[in-house]
């Protein structure tokens, strides 16, 4: 629907309108194809999501030309800054004063004006019913010559006029109006539906509050959350929603993510962890550096990345589409045949079989067919959105169904990316003094194993004394004199040329080394006085996620630049395989290799070193906290870090293909049901518009179960 081309070129004018009333995918490239026939024009996009036509065209052609053409189709069209305004005066309106009600509303009282007044007076009741059919009728028949004007001769509104005009000649008054009735029901049904898709994701950005505290000049003010600059600090208060995506610089809470990640627990944050917009803090006053400005915060991302992706078309969608411009004129000419054939071959009641024709061009309305895949699609990347899962559009979220093979990097992804304190063991010493002594030379330093250090001390109730002289020795470890005790804490190679270890002490440092652990030795007055083992943990639900993938039937590999004893070590306790001290074109190559194997590969990594592999892949995943060079690389991003996520995204990939092909068969099914009715003379027009409404209805319900799931 976009030529992203055109619309690059930066020497023509750009003008972007607000579409309102389009509510699926025939209705953007109704519109889609009367722009690009303008004169003038170089490029068009119509976006449903976000109800936005962008179009690029020579400095001749007026917005106002292009504007009028949309309307002309039946669409509202203004500027979007006008088009706000609109909005909320709209959202001020009562619903059923919205033109589709309203319209909806006038047919139906017709209609039974009608009937009572048949009843009253029958030899009214022809005159009656017309006039009935006619308010409904006159505002679609319209829209069918607009359409057919700017390049669309088969839309639906034609389908229905022929049918409802067909009707009236044939003396089926009664039922021609009833049909238009239904159908401009079953189109407001269709439009509260592609609203509540819309809205379901668009609903994340009144999750950021409008306003902020800022902090500056020593006091605060109230600001607007929109104006926040990167780099600027706020005093998030117990209750209050994050204004700005940022990070904790003073204060502790708990912070309630649940309404961006899903996550039911609240999470502890205190100095150095990084909050989201929108999410609830808890007990504690926070103060928070800004670390992304309101058109880039994480909701905002997520929105207009999501919006986007329901664009990129998938292969089911495309080839529907190609089906459905076939379909149209196909049933046209079939129920031409129908209409004509029996009565000229074999002599059969004209009426009858005209009556036929008309019930088959309406039972052949594509709108079910091309609403089952796009309806699909749009409510499961909304769906994966509101749970941190987000997908770069149609074609990568069917592609993921398919995948047999997930590669993994370790750091920040399959681990947490940061060294953890694991065991604590005394010579002479308990661990309790241990911590403290080695805390006490850590203290000044911001190196990860020292930060594991201090956390681990933290989490004990260590206490910390000061340490006096302390100094870092490159490479080495770092010396210092608490209470008047001489202190070393390094490696154990370079503490071996300060003391003499035990047989037992090797043995203990052999063990932890070949567990991939990290070793720091203590000494105290020339001895040993103890030991720290340190090592980068896998993510709290690491082994479930990788055990919910095998039982996808997913095989799972660890793709690691470290080395191999480390990256042997965290495999082992997951229980995969693992492949370590790789460059970055190293992991490509093992892509291509698996995939030449015949497996369909996600790569799932965090750092610019992934990059390249994320490309290679079928599926390129980025984990939460990726780079931003990851995150465009990959196809799909996991913003919240869990492991259990990729195999959640599959599900959801695989729950909504099993979607379409549900859809697909209720749109075909119910219409073969009713052709064959509709010949064997059981149904008429009305439940004909009622086998192409109901199913358009019944496929987008359908679609949007997985909003709930």
């Amino acid at each position: 629907m976009s030529d992203a081309t055109t619309l690059d070129q930066p020497e023509s004018p750009l003008t972007r309108l607000h579409v309102t009333g389009m509510d699926c995918a025939s209705c953007a490239a109704k519109v889609e194809t009367a722009v690009r026939r303008l004169p003038g024009v170089e490029g068009v996009e119509v976006l449903i999501a976000t109800e936005t036509l962008t179009v690029r065209h020579a400095p001749a052609t007026s917005v106002e030309t292009i504007a009028a053409t949309v309307r002309g189709l039946g669409y509202g069209a203004e500027s979007p800054d006008k088009a706000s305004g609109l909005t909320e005066e709209a959202a001020e309106r009562s619903w059923w004063q919205a033109p589709k009600v309203v319209l909806a509303g006038a047919c139906a009282a017709a209609l039974g004006a009608a009937y009572v007044l048949g009843h009253v007076a029958p030899t009214t009741a022809h005159w009656a019913f017309l006039a009935a059919m006619t308010v409904g009728l006159v505002p679609i028949a319209s829209r069918a010559l607009s359409a057919a004007r700017h390049g669309t001769p088969f839309s639906i509104e034609t389908l229905m006029t022929i049918a409802a005009v067909g009707a009236v000649a044939i003396g089926a008054t009664e039922e021609a109006a009833t049909v238009v009735l239904l159908f401009l029901v079953g189109e407001l049904l269709e439009g509260v539906a592609a609203r509540r898709a819309r809205a379901s994701i668009r609903g994340l950005t009144g999750l950021v509050p409008e306003t902020a505290v800022l902090e500056w000049d020593g006091g605060t003010e109230t600001v607007p959350a929109a104006s926040l600059r990167v780099g600027a600090t706020v005093l998030v208060r117990p209750g209050d929603r994050m204004p700005a995506d940022g990070v904790v610089v003073d204060g502790e809470s708990a912070v309630d993510e649940a309404p961006v990640t899903g996550e039911s627990v609240p999470n502890r944050k205190t100095l150095g962890d990084p909050v989201f917009a929108g999410t609830i803090n808890g007990d504690g006053a926070l103060r928070v550096r800004v670390t992304a400005a309101a058109r880039d915060n994480t909701i905002a991302r997520v929105v207009r990345l999501v919006e986007e992706a329901q664009e990129a078309r998938s292969p089911t969608e495309r080839l529907i589409d190609r089906f459905s411009t076939v379909y149209t004129p196909a049933v046209v000419a079939v129920a031409a045949l129908v209409a004509v054939l029996p009565p000229l071959l074999a002599g059969a009641s004209w009426s009858e079989w005209i009556y036929k024709g008309l019930a088959i061009l309406l039972i052949g309305c594509p709108c079910a067919l091309v609403i089952s895949t796009p309806a699909a699609i749009a409510a499961g990347l909304s769906a994966g959105a509101r749970r941190g899962l987000l997908i770069k559009g149609g074609a990568v979220l069917e592609r993921l169904a398919a995948v047999t093979m997930v590669a993994f990097d370790k750091t920040g992804t399959l681990t947490e990316g940061k060294p953890v304190v694991t065991d604590v063991v005394g010579f002479g010493r308990t661990e309790r003094d241990v911590l403290s002594l080695a805390a006490a030379l850590e203290g000044g330093s911001s190196h990860p194993l020292a930060r594991a250090v201090l956390a681990k001390a933290a989490e004990a109730g260590a206490p910390i004394p000061p340490a006096a002289g302390a100094a870092a020795l490159g490479g080495k470890g770092v010396t210092g004199r608490v209470g008047g005790i001489d202190l070393f804490l390094g490696s154990p190679r370079e503490a071996a040329t300060r003391v003499a270890f035990t047989s037992e002490q090797e043995a203990l440092i052999a063990g932890f080394q070949s567990d991939g652990k990290t070793v720091a030795m203590l000494l105290a007055r020339g001895t040993a006085a103890g030991l720290l083992a340190m090592r980068d943990e896998p993510r709290a639900d690491a082994k479930e996620g990788i055990d919910r993938l095998a039982a996808a039937g997913i095989r799972s590999i660890m793709l690691t630049g470290d080395n191999g004893r480390t990256a042997q070590a965290v495999a082992s306790t997951l229980g995969i395989e693992a492949r370590a001290e790789l460059l970055p074109q190293d992991k490509q190559q093992i892509v291509r290799e698996l995939q030449a194997e015949g497996a369909v590969v996600a790569k799932v990594g965090d750092g610019i070193n992934d990059a390249p592999a994320l490309a290679a892949a079928d599926v390129g995943i980025a984990m939460g906290g990726g780079t931003d060079v990851a995150l465009e690389t990959a196809d799909a991003a996991v913003l919240h870090g869990r492991v259990g996520d990729i195999a959640r995204m599959v599900e959801l990939s695989r729950r909504t293909l099993a979607n379409i092909r549900m859809n697909i068969t209720i749109a075909l099914g119910l219409k073969a049901v009713f052709l064959v009715t509709t010949v064997a003379g059981i149904t008429g027009l009305w439940p004909a518009i009622l086998a192409d409404t109901g199913a358009t209805v019944l496929v987008t319900g359908n679609a949007l179960r997985l909003l709930r799931s």
